[in-house]
């Protein structure tokens, strides 16, 4: 264990970052367009139980993982057990993990620079919330204007949002992140609770809350299960290297088993919370619930357009999508700087500057040319921008965290318990169980999603 790697000051300003890292556009894009692309309230379902029974027991796998060592998501696959040194190839699952969240980054950043851009012409009034009903097509013609074919102009707001999140980096991996936790965390819930509160009040609520919260059981299927599995591990940053980055600054007396479940519970909570911000206005206004990724920055506005003071809350709906997004961005990042400075003899400030700098010019400016510049570019069928969300959530994702799986089940062993049971010596009898389940049950499960998820996305 290194002496000098500082530490979160409590438990709950862990959780706080690691709901954070979870909480971004996973939730709040992500998750409620697949619900409206599958039917609703199955979905919901199937999600909630697929996070009991995924997603904690895999944050504990890889948060066992990461304090462990108390090291970079690399060197966090090293070292001994039973006296002897682990295979030098295990390290080889954490490089997976950085190429997983390379590949998120890529795009993510991305759509920060749209939402930012969306938060500008609100403001500007080059997008009339505010002055009378907005049409399907005044969206789509706007979407297409200035996100698919203003290069330029995504390109500095991308930029500007990069910018943002090297301020906060630059005050350290625990202190930057921490402190930005501490205050946007709060202020993310709050706006959540904001709009919730407005949508629940409109006329047609009733409707829209019933279409996302009743299940329609003919409606799962195994596109279904796929979505939902996808989902939790995007939604909860698994096998992209941030929890067991984030993991590794836990004290060796706190209780995994405590953190591993508030975070799952608190990152399904919200994300279930964020179906009411939007559902019950689709249905009261008339608007499609299944219009996929485009429905925050397309549907939306034509909701926000129907409402009292629709641009204020336009405005604060998207400052909610950027804080969500920071939240995520900035651990996510800190997984690849702490390999970097703990790897090399850089200053932290030249590795945030070479990862930053380096993901913005090789993922970010290819990503935001995919639909113009560079659209004639195909990989796998999609184009750059998708194929990066593609091949990191369909392949490094998954497979990384089947290796995660495998690693404490079948490498660490009893030691994966130990580390567990520091802190939490109370949940004996439940990390049996865990173990058990793991070792044998979740890599199957993780096996079939990915070989299901490989066929739809690169074969079919």
């Amino acid at each position: 264990m290194q002496q000098h790697r500082p530490f979160w000051s409590s438990r709950f300003t862990y959780v706080l970052a690691v709901a954070g890292a979870t909480v971004g556009f996973g939730a709040t894009w992500r998750f409620p367009y697949l619900v409206g692309q599958n039917g609703g309230g199955a979905y919901v379902l199937v999600f909630i139980v697929a996070m009991i029974l995924i997603g904690i027991p895999m944050l504990l796998v890889e948060n066992a993982i990461g304090r462990r060592m108390q090291v970079n998501a690399v060197d966090a696959f090293g070292g001994k057990v039973n006296g002897r040194e682990i295979s030098k190839y295990w390290r080889i699952v954490g490089y997976g993990g950085l190429v997983g969240a390379f590949g998120i980054m890529a795009y993510y950043m991305v759509i920060g620079g749209w939402v930012l851009d969306y938060i500008y012409s609100i403001l500007l009034g080059d997008l009339k919330i505010g002055k009378g009903i907005l049409s399907a097509e005044q969206t789509s013609s706007f979407y297409e204007k200035n996100i698919n074919n203003s290069p330029l102009e995504i390109g500095i707001f991308t930029f500007i949002f990069v910018v943002i999140n090297y301020i906060i980096l630059i005050n350290g991996a625990v202190k930057g992140i921490e402190r930005a936790a501490k205050y946007l965390m709060p202020l993310l819930f709050l706006l959540m609770l904001g709009m919730v509160g407005r949508n629940l009040s409109l006329d047609g609520a009733l409707e829209g809350t019933i279409y996302y919260l009743k299940p329609d059981f003919s409606k799962i299927n195994t596109k279904l299960f796929i979505d939902v599995l996808g989902q939790v591990f995007f939604a909860l940053s698994l096998g992209f290297a941030t929890i067991i980055t984030l993991s590794s600054f836990v004290k060796k007396d706190e209780s995994l088993v405590q953190t591993s479940i508030i975070t799952g519970i608190l990152n399904t909570a919200i994300a279930v919370l964020a179906g009411f911000m939007i559902f019950p206005s689709l249905f009261t206004f008339g608007i499609e619930p299944n219009s996929g990724p485009s429905l925050v920055f397309k549907s939306l506005p034509i909701v926000f357009s129907h409402m009292f003071a629709g641009d204020f809350v336009a405005v604060a709906f998207f400052s909610l999508l950027m804080i969500a997004a920071l939240t995520t961005s900035l651990p996510i990042y800190e997984a690849i700087i702490t390999v970097l400075e703990e790897k090399s003899t850089l200053s932290r400030k030249n590795c945030i500057l070479i990862v930053l700098g380096g993901i913005f010019i090789l993922g970010n400016i290819p990503s935001l040319l995919a639909t113009n510049i560079l659209a004639d570019i195909s990989i796998f069928g999609k184009n750059i921008f998708d194929a990066y969300d593609a091949i990191s959530a369909n392949i490094f994702f998954v497979l990384t965290s089947l290796l995660c799986a495998i690693f404490v089940g079948w490498v660490l062993k009893d030691e994966a318990k130990a580390e567990i049971l520091r802190g939490s010596q109370k949940y004996a009898k439940l990390v049996d169980i865990w173990f058990f389940y793991v070792k044998y049950i979740i890599p199957f499960i993780v096996l079939i999603v990915f070989i299901s998820s490989f066929y739809d996305n690169f074969i079919k």
